[in-house]
């Protein structure tokens, strides 16, 4: 089973709109639903929990999911006060509905640390305003997290990168080629990232960015990567809404 969760609980601030920016219009859609329909459409996706803001759940069950049609939206969670607290909202569904599949039967394997693993239960992180993903990125995620366990798509840096002290000066510069910018979706063995984020949790988590990171900091599993698209932006700011 390979899950993905959809996260559209962000306020947009740089947007500088009323409107949370995944709900602005692209092409005549809420860019959300833009999003939703390259996973509705993926052979390689089963099912879809979207994660939004409370306020906006009953608006994303009706104007969203019901009126474009996403059957494979199975449910719409509410999300919490940072990235990482949504995330958990919709792992925790996900969750709740592999233990349901399983009713219980749980395979076991150890690899380098003790873990238990559901077997074959993976999940697809992607950021809702992130909606020029295609069809190839997934595929292509969802064969490596089969293969590794942890994935992030990204895309090799193009420009020199510095790496700054406190006081502003450089203080080295990475080889380019070992430099990437990475976007989602970030895909993972669901009981893996699932554990990684409660031993975020247990030690407090501070300075999160994305969710390889906190699989980086749990020590569970290295994070290989999956070269996306130059292509494949976030919807940021009014500048990015008029490259479209």
């Amino acid at each position: 089973m390979v899950s993905a969760v959809v996260l559209a609980a962000g306020q947009g601030k740089r947007m500088g709109t009323k409107t949370p920016k995944q709900f602005l219009e692209m092409n005549g859609q809420p860019i959300i639903a833009v999003t939703l329909g390259v996973f509705e459409n993926s052979p390689e996706i089963d099912e879809i929990i979207l994660v939004t803001s409370a306020d906006y759940v009953p608006y994303c069950r009706k104007e969203i999911v019901e009126k474009y049609g996403f059957t494979k939206v199975k449910d719409v969670v509410p999300g919490g006060t940072e990235r990482y607290d949504s995330v958990q909202a919709g792992l925790h569904r996900v969750t709740e509905r592999a233990r349901e599949r399983a009713a219980g039967n749980y395979e076991e394997r150890t690899s380098g640390v003790e873990r238990c693993y559901t077997i074959w239960d993976y999940v697809l992180i992607h950021d809702g305003a992130r909606p020029f993903v295609t069809e190839e990125i997934l595929k292509k995620t969802v064969a490596d997290v089969k293969c590794h366990g942890a994935s992030a798509v990204g895309v090799p840096s193009t420009d020199t990168i510095k790496i700054a002290d406190e006081e502003g000066f450089i203080r080295e510069t990475p080889l380019r080629s070992l430099v990437w910018n990475i976007q989602t979706p970030q895909a993972f063995e669901l009981k893996l990232i699932t554990r990684a984020y409660e031993i975020a949790k247990e030690n407090g988590m501070t300075g999160i960015t994305d969710d390889a990171m906190v699989m980086e900091r749990s020590g569970l599993a290295k994070v290989h990567l999956v070269e996306g698209s130059y292509g494949n932006i976030k919807i940021t700011t009014p500048e990015d809404l008029r490259k479209i």
